[in-house]
């Protein structure tokens, strides 16, 4: 019978080394929760008898608190206290497992994913970030969109310059073209006086270089009647006219000021010919308004410029707040809540049962899945930019691991033992 009792021990021996083992080979597993064998005895049915052995009460997982490893990225994220990350391995449903690892990135369609491929679930939010509905049945998986925000085309442009009086006139500029000497070519400089550039937006959101050219054309000192100016637009490399009907070459906006060097033409916005700009679908139609615009003395300057069109923002950047609200901010400067992070609670997480990856599902043992908040009442907080590490303490583990070696070792010699009572019985009979 003292063999039995000890082969029992071998094995529970065995056991206990075989999880010590995967314990020790876990402890770089991230969410990881190491697992403790627990034995009981087998009572004889007699009081007169000894035991007769031990016998495997359950393997039970330990769900202490992992130590923290620093990462500086913002999609990794450590659960601060109990609770575990949602997950569903299916975007139309599919198994619901929980984790501890927060090791997130996005897929190429950009949804929120665990390091097993899993749908990181989330509750739903109001654009403030207040949680507007809880339950296994509200979470979903968490797409972030690529882009925010509608493009619009630009329509208006405002722009407040202070022309120089003592500007010079064509007239008194090198010649370089003997036919046209006085003719504008906005690839050479000495055809202008100043530049003024911008960028615009075509219905698309993409955005265009918009760049006008002013050129001096009359002065009061030189015995014009006023002090005149040409404005000539391009958006790219197209010309905006000033006038539809133009035939042969875009015309200029012509700009008047008097002899205090206030503006007289053109009396308020001007709106130019529609323009087509290479690559884009749809005309744009631009408005000029020069605001406060006036011709004086010093340099040319220019006061302000700006203008109403704007692309769809793209996505810069994706962070994850204490409480679990998963944030996306634009490049536009939109900034939009769209999740928070299902935080999962149990009334008895030892009775979860293991999935593999430091994922678990829910059992008879668990209790059904509790969902709430991080942070709040019974729900650990959420830490960005760091991991938990395994929870396993590699100097309690070696220990254990001589310990149940020699308790194999043990049990080995009692079996040897036995053995030899019974050869040398045998030996007797002989």
């Amino acid at each position: 019978m003292s063999f039995y009792t000890s082969l029992s021990g071998l094995k529970g021996a065995q056991t206990d080394l075989a999880t010590t083992s995967n314990n020790v080979a876990n402890v770089n597993s991230y969410g990881f929760k190491k697992s403790l064998t627990l034995f009981g005895d087998i009572a004889s049915a007699s009081r007169t008898t000894p035991g007769n052995g031990t016998r495997l009460k359950a393997i039970e997982q330990q769900f202490m608190q992992g130590g923290f490893e620093a990462t500086a990225r913002e999609l990794d994220i450590a659960i601060t206290g109990n609770g575990f990350l949602v997950t569903r391995n299916s975007l139309t449903g599919g198994p619901t497992l929980f984790t501890r690892n927060g090791h997130l990135s996005l897929d190429k369609n950009n949804y929120l994913m665990d390091a097993a491929g899993g749908y990181v679930q989330v509750m739903p939010v109001d654009p403030e970030g207040n949680v507007t509905s809880t339950g296994l049945e509200a979470i979903t998986a968490l797409q972030i969109p690529a882009q925010s925000g509608v493009p619009q085309a630009t329509s208006n442009i405002d722009l407040t310059i202070n022309l120089p009086s003592s500007a010079d006139l064509p007239s008194d500029r090198p010649v370089y073209n003997a036919a046209n000497p006085y003719a504008f070519d906005r690839l050479d400089p000495n055809s202008y006086n100043h530049t003024v550039q911008t960028t615009v937006f075509d219905s698309a959101g993409r955005s265009i270089p918009a760049t006008i050219y002013f050129v001096r054309t009359a002065s009061i000192d030189g015995g014009d009647p006023t002090n005149g100016w040409e404005a000539r637009m391009f958006v790219g490399s197209e010309p905006v006219t000033a006038d539809a009907a133009a035939a042969s070459q875009p015309a200029p906006l012509v700009m008047t000021f008097d002899a205090a060097g206030v503006m007289t033409a053109p009396a308020g916005a001007f709106t130019f010919a529609d323009v087509i700009p290479a690559g884009s679908a749809e005309p744009l139609s631009l408005t000029l308004d020069f605001g406060s615009t006036a011709q004086g003395a010093g340099a040319f300057r220019l006061a302000n410029i700006d203008q109403d069109g704007a692309a769809a923002g793209k996505l810069d950047d994706i962070s994850i707040g204490a409480d679990g609200l998963v944030t996306a901010s634009y490049s536009n400067g939109d900034t939009r809540a769209l999740g928070k992070l299902a935080i999962a609670n149990f009334a008895n997480p030892v009775g979860l049962k293991q999935r593999g990856d430091a994922h678990w599902s829910v059992t008879g043992d668990s209790g059904d899945a509790q969902i709430g908040e991080a942070g709040t009442e019974g729900f650990g907080g959420v830490q960005s930019g760091g991991l938990e590490r395994a929870n396993v303490d590699i100097t309690d583990e070696l220990v254990a691991l001589i310990s149940a070696q020699r308790n194999f070792q043990a049990n080995a010699k009692a079996i040897e033992t036995s053995n030899n009572m019974t050869q040398a019985i045998v030996n007797m009979r002989t």
